[in-house]
């Protein structure tokens, strides 16, 4: 019989994900059981005011062993992350945020008998030779950037800990995920969430990557129900262990903007690729998640359509109220 969760710890708890998974976590096993961790970052009043707080650097082991033993932590979802962009900025954080973090975390897992761990991967674990429609689960995994790297290790290294230690530590590779709570972080994929936000607010947005990038996204509530939907699930029917393929939908940086047009017919959106387009390039256009949908029951909500709707209608409340916050 597998162990409950009942004290749960969040790492990168301020990010894009983290805020909202810790937010839906409280909701659903008590705000006193789940501890949100940041590293700088001061949090938002909901996230700060609703449950314990406390500030980590999940590079230094004493950090995370001083809460884990305060707090009697038995699962962990480890999100604290340096992402895509930032990553080739500056890679040497990214190895030791990503990698020392998360052998960090494992570490502390084993010392204290933790019940289980989420890790979350990234589909900047594939590369330029990765087949890119349909991206089966197996395959070539030489990622071109420092974020990459660590993600394809960091699935390795989880994986490692399973089969060796016997720890429970499961994770998905997200695609692109968009929500109206955080703003962009870093990530290759934030030109998806700040057209929302430049729609509403100045009908017009110029766009980082090209107008036929098409990249697999996810919308956070679907994001949320991954992460809480695979740890919950029964390790016996699990084949996989860190690496689930998951998506929602696939669409191009063009196909986004038409979508929003129809809701602002006056959005007008330009291309101007940077730095981050050779990045985007050596992603898939599309998933195979066959293996998450048979092992754990894992099924979207949204499509583009719906995502966009429901982001818009968020959005231009909020921007009539003058705290959109962008």
């Amino acid at each position: 019989m597998a162990k409950e969760m009942k004290n749960i710890m969040v790492t990168g708890a301020v990010g894009q994900i983290g805020s909202e998974l810790t937010v839906a976590l409280r909701k659903k096993y008590g705000n006193d059981n789940v501890l949100a961790t940041g590293h700088r970052t001061e949090p938002k009043p909901e996230l700060r005011d609703s449950g314990p707080f406390e500030f980590i650097n999940v590079s230094k082991r004493e950090t995370i062993e001083e809460v884990v033993k305060k707090y009697n932590i038995d699962t962990i979802y480890h999100l604290s992350a340096i992402l895509s962009a930032v990553g080739e900025k500056n890679p040497k954080l990214c190895w030791d945020v990503n990698m020392n973090g998360t052998y960090n975390i494992l570490e502390a897992a084993i010392e204290h008998d933790m019940t289980r761990i989420f890790v979350p991967s990234s589909i900047a674990a594939f590369g330029p030779e990765t087949p890119l429609d349909n991206t089966p689960q197996e395959t070539i995994l030489r990622p071109k950037t420092m974020y990459g790297v660590t993600k394809v290790a960091g699935e390795l290294l989880c994986d490692y800990y399973v089969k060796r230690f016997g720890l429970d530590v499961r994770g998905c590779r997200y695609p692109g995920i968009i929500s109206y709570e955080t703003l962009p972080g870093g990530g290759t994929t934030d030109y998806a969430v700040a057209i929302y936000f430049e729609a509403v607010k100045n009908k017009k947005y110029t766009c980082f990557v090209k107008e036929d990038t098409r990249l697999p996204m996810m919308y956070m509530p679907d994001c949320l129900n991954a992460a809480i939907d695979l740890m919950e699930a029964d390790l016996s029917r699990l084949k996989h262990y860190s690496d689930f393929n998951v998506t929602a939908m696939s669409f191009s940086a063009g196909e986004l903007a038409a979508e929003i047009k129809k809701h602002i017919p006056e959005f007008t959106c330009e291309y101007e690729p940077d730095f981050r387009q050779e990045i985007a390039d050596s992603w898939p256009n599309s998933l195979d998640d066959s293996a998450a949908r048979e092992e754990w029951g894992w099924e979207p909500s949204y499509d583009l359509a719906a995502m966009t709707a429901d982001m818009l209608e968020v959005l231009t409340k909020r921007h009539a109220e003058g705290n959109l916050g962008y």
